[in-house]
């Protein structure tokens, strides 16, 4: 039977022809304007460590001086070089990563090369493990390399192409900041969106192209990127910050399960405390755990103008939705003798009301195909942009399976009202006036 209706409703389309490509077109612009703005919102918003995500938490505390204080305001997404220290040698998670940005200069053999900076990670052990990075060759450095104050480096694909054509260069060195570093592992393209674990130096950034220890870097003073903030005397001087009174390191917890979240809060809570008790932190104890989606809700990431993009596409979209049920009505309502004909030949309303259904489900799937067409020709114009998120805006399966499925509910919905409104009309009306 829905291959008679599918037959029935391909005729009619092409006898009025004008009017079902207007149908098509307000369908696909609105559909395009739409997909556009939330596969954008979709690619800005997403989970950067899906199904891991709710397992990694950042522990917060307030070191700062009493200026400014303010009980209700956020916690530093930050810690000192102490806390840091402490927790992590405390070792009571899964695992645990300290952190923080810079750049290194890098000199490569090749003469043919000039100099160059690449973005680094400055970090210790456990940071591949607990984000899950995807290693090409070799391995992360061991906890052992990071008390040693190893030189030795991970580095990315895009500086293993570079540097060594994308061979197999574990136990070769890189020359950084007048230094060789040892490469004991290389990783496969790799970039969290959004770039979660570090929100000072970068939102939607690429990830660093060499990692290497913390106690390294610090030994080796590299140079530091990202946000800090300090408080009281002498602080902010690059080479003390590890006993300044400033934040600006990133650390981060891998825990398991509720029991293990629990056991750490109030291990978090207990340290606050002591701190306070020894006179090293000015206020009250406060401390928090902070999981990835929370931080990145807290943080703001995705940009205010890209969800009154969304809001305003969506209200095209129904502009556009309203006029298709205008020209629906208009359609069905002029085969109101066609459609009395059948009822008196003895067709039920149903029937009918499933035939013009089929109708506007095909021309919904039409507009699916002209929105794809818009929707990647907007895709293309935001890739376009000079901004580090933009060239993420790509359309994925979900949201392209999304694009069909939105347009025929659509169709589908702006069908029902001329579908009734042709089925109620009497057929003895029609046929006397015939």
């Amino acid at each position: 039977m829905f291959g008679y209706y599918l037959e029935l409703a391909l005729r009619s389309l092409r006898r009025s022809r004008a009017l079902t490509a207007l149908m098509i077109l307000a369908i696909a612009l609105g559909i395009g304007a739409s997909m556009t703005t939330l596969t954008v919102l979709h690619v800005l918003s997403g989970d950067p460590l899906p199904g891991r995500s709710g397992s990694i938490f950042m522990p917060r505390l307030d070191p700062r001086g009493l200026r400014g204080f303010d009980l209700s305001a956020d916690l530093p997404a930050q810690v000192t070089w102490t806390d840091g220290v402490n927790l992590l040698n405390a070792r009571r998670a899964h695992r645990q990563a300290l952190m923080t940005g810079g750049a290194l200069p890098i000199q490569p053999d090749d003469p043919s090369i000039d100099p160059f900076f690449v973005s680094a990670r400055y970090t210790s052990a456990d940071f591949f493990g607990m984000f899950d990075t995807p290693f090409r060759y070799g391995q992360a450095w061991s906890a052992t390399e990071d008390e040693q104050r190893a030189h030795i480096a991970v580095i990315g694909s895009e500086l293993n192409d570079r540097l060594f054509h994308g061979e197999n260069s574990i136990g070769r060195t890189i020359h950084a900041n007048g230094a060789d570093l040892r490469i004991v592992g290389v990783l496969k393209p790799w970039r969290p969106v959004p770039h979660f674990y570090d929100l000072n130096t970068t939102n939607y950034g690429a990830a660093e192209q060499v990692f290497v220890p913390l106690t390294t870097s610090r030994a080796m003073r590299l140079t530091r990127n990202g946000g800090v903030e300090c408080w009281g005397m002498g602080s902010g001087d690059e080479d003390h910050m590890e006993s300044a009174s400033c934040v600006w390191l990133q650390l981060w917890v891998e825990l398991d399960d509720a029991a293990a979240v629990a056991s750490y809060r109030r291990f978090l809570e207990g340290y606050a405390r002591e701190q306070v008790a020894s006179g090293r932190y000015d206020r009250p104890a406060r401390a928090e755990l902070t999981n990835v989606m929370h931080l990145l809700d807290e943080q703001g990431v995705v940009p205010g103008d890209v969800r009154l993009q969304v809001w305003l596409s969506l209200g095209f979209f129904v502009v556009c939705l309203v006029n298709t049920v205008g020209l629906m009505l208009a359609k069905f309502m002029r085969r109101a003798g066609e459609v009395s004909v059948r009822r008196a030949l003895g067709a039920s309303r149903r029937s009918v009301f499933t035939q013009l259904l089929t109708e506007a489900g095909i021309v919904g799937l039409a507009g699916g195909f002209g929105g794809l067409a818009v929707a990647l020709l907007g895709l293309a114009i935001v890739r376009m942009q000079p901004n580090p998120a933009a060239e993420l805006a790509h359309l994925d399966l979900t949201m392209l399976a999304a694009t069909f499925l939105v347009s025929l509910f659509a169709a589908l919905a702006a069908g029902l009202v001329p579908a009734w409104r042709a089925c109620r009309i009497p057929p003895a009306l029609q046929l006397k006036s015939q």
